[in-house]
């Protein structure tokens, strides 16, 4: 297993393969379908004006997300009555929800790793090479053990989407992902989708 510090440089990107196994340690965000919305709407396209904190909240994240990573994750928060958070579950979301979001926002944050499970496309695979990056799948059905990786809560913004939907500030140690997607073009989702097509057309063939 490839142990990787946050902010990832280009040079570590580029040394990931499909296959590989790693565990990240720093700060990373979480993000769903609303931040990936608000973000594109608000900052890329600026289809919307910012409002209320959105700027300031934007000014915070892009530290972060600089060589950063993104997480797709609706967490089971505890302390939400007090402000003293901690994640009692951090499963991983299906992530072909924000393929038409992803590789703009990759691009525009400088995103190195996103966080998920399930795959994404062709574009968010392209947005691999060029930025580039890796797509990490993160373990389904280990919610409670990802959670144990999260050392701290850091801070919360967007609360109004919802505690789901929510950016999470989190500061994580020996958080485990295997690469899926690399900035070489390698996809195991690709090869999955490509081998079940065959298997397919070879039994309406028989």
């Amino acid at each position: 297993m490839q142990k990787i510090t946050l902010p990832i440089t280009d040079d570590v990107i580029r040394e990931l393969k499909v296959g590989d196994s790693v565990s990240l340690t720093g700060v990373m965000i979480t993000g769903r379908d609303a931040v990936h919305k608000w973000m594109i709407d608000t900052f890329v396209k600026k289809s919307r004006k910012p409002e209320g904190d959105d700027e300031a909240v934007y000014e915070a994240l892009k530290p972060i997300l600089d060589g950063g990573a993104i997480y797709h994750c609706g967490p089971v928060v505890a302390g939400l009555d007090t402000g003293a958070y901690s994640f009692v579950a951090a499963g991983p979301t299906t992530s072909i929800r924000e393929e038409p979001y992803q590789a703009d926002v990759m691009q525009h944050f400088n995103i190195k790793a996103v966080i998920g499970k399930g795959g994404m496309g062709p574009k968010t695979l392209a947005a691999c090479s060029e930025v580039p990056g890796v797509y990490l799948h993160a373990i389904g059905g280990a919610a409670s053990l990802i959670a144990q990786s999260v050392q701290q809560v850091l801070t919360v913004h967007k609360l109004d989407f919802g505690v789901p939907e929510a950016i999470w500030v989190i500061d994580v140690k020996d958080f485990p992902a295997v690469v899926t997607m690399d900035s070489h073009g390698g996809s195991v989702h690709v090869e999955v989708e490509t081998q079940s097509k065959a298997q397919l057309d070879k039994l309406l063939a028989s």
